[in-house]
């Protein structure tokens, strides 16, 4: 499976509303389109960290996410995520801006 995990600031006190926004977006067809098979959001002193799975074999996940950014219920939920969620990196531009890079990786074989 392909993840990325992108990291960025969060307002105290809104995980209620960050997790509403991804539960109503998560209902419409843009995992389908993306490949996302699995969305998991922590929050950790100030920090948000979004871990997004995607098929195996599909796209990249951070080439899925750079071609959804421009469709409507994608920029509908970034602008509504503004709210609650700061870049980490003030120079951020895209979502590939905030995407953590991988340095080990172990899976059971069994």
């Amino acid at each position: 499976m392909n993840s990325t995990l992108i990291v960025a600031k969060m307002e105290a006190g809104s995980t209620d509303g960050v997790a509403k926004l991804f539960g109503e977006f998560d209902e419409t067809e843009m995992p389908g389109l993306m490949g996302t098979r699995r969305r998991q959001l922590f929050h950790y002193r100030g920090l948000y960290f979004h871990l997004q799975d995607f098929d195996e074999g599909a796209t990249e996940g951070g080439e899925a996410i750079e071609a959804a950014r421009t469709h409507p219920l994608f920029v509908g939920i970034s602008a509504s995520l503004r709210e609650f969620i700061d870049p980490y990196d003030p120079n951020w531009k895209r979502p590939a801006d905030a995407m953590a890079e991988r340095f080990y990786k172990w899976e059971d074989s069994a």
